[in-house]
């Protein structure tokens, strides 16, 4: 998968560079799945757009590299990445529920689709409501409804999916304010897993989000790791969203 692509995908997240440190509690009590999901629920996700900054480092088995980009996000509807390279934009990348869009200038290429190259990239099955919740710390699944049982592991309420799927999920939560500190997907059959680690969490009026991001996603190709801070985010202000493939750009396509 284009490695421009990459970078915008991975930069839908909203949050801002200064340490918030909220406090965080550790896990004591074993408590049921549901109490778990009811209070993780309970803290809001209240905005309608949001403008951010921030900065990644992307690597992998031969690859790494740093950008910046500008993130424009309309809640549940589209998200619109701009990244940058030594102050000048490289890619677009627009996101919306039905579709995934790019294009890159160092290539001249760009790209119109589904969701499968992202999901082939992350090594599990993904959506626009999955990419909008990683980036949120919120789980990719809905947990109302699923069935999960309960341990707690390293201080942290731990739920894992109760099912007969060949697709292993683990969702990880502080006891103060039932926040996600790690999600994990494995799929041994497959022999993919992700990995994604939440620290540094700060409260919004409208949202607690977490400030720095770990991604780690393993595949039979070999290890990418993707870390992301981040500078600054600006709520609810009005929004455009404009995208054009620049004229002579050729398509390209993702095998699935």
């Amino acid at each position: 998968m284009n490695k421009i692509l990459a970078f915008a995908l991975v930069f839908l997240i909203i949050s801002c560079k200064s340490k918030a440190n909220l406090a965080e509690g550790n896990a004591n009590d074993l408590l049921s799945s549901e109490k778990i999901i009811s209070n993780h629920y309970n803290n809001k996700v209240n905005f309608s757009t949001v403008y951010i900054k921030a900065n990644a480092k992307y690597k992998d088995e031969k690859n790494s590299q740093s950008v910046t980009a500008e993130i424009r996000i309309k809640k549940d509807e589209q998200i619109l990445v701009s990244v940058r390279f030594l102050g000048f934009t490289v890619a677009k990348a627009l996101i919306t529920p039905s579709s995934v869009q790019y294009y890159d200038k160092i290539g001249n290429n760009y790209f119109e689709g589904d969701y499968a190259g992202l999901t082939e990239f992350l090594g599990t099955d993904l959506d626009f409501n999955k990419v909008q919740n990683m980036f949120l710390a919120k789980p990719l699944d809905d947990l109302n409804k699923g069935k999960y049982k309960v341990s707690i592991l390293d201080k942290l309420y731990q739920l894992q999916n109760n099912d007969a799927s060949k697709t292993f999920k683990s969702y990880f939560f502080e006891s103060e304010n039932f926040l996600v500190k790690k999600q994990q997907v494995n799929q041994p059959s497959q022999e993919r897993a992700l990995q994604i680690l939440y620290s540094d969490f700060k409260k919004y009026d409208e949202v607690i989000l977490p400030l720095l991001i770990a991604i780690e996603a393993n595949q039979k190709k070999g290890k990418t790791t993707i870390d992301i801070e981040y500078k600054s985010a600006t709520f609810n202000e009005e929004l455009s969203f404009p995208y054009a493939v620049p004229e002579g750009y050729e398509r390209i396509y993702i095998n699935k």
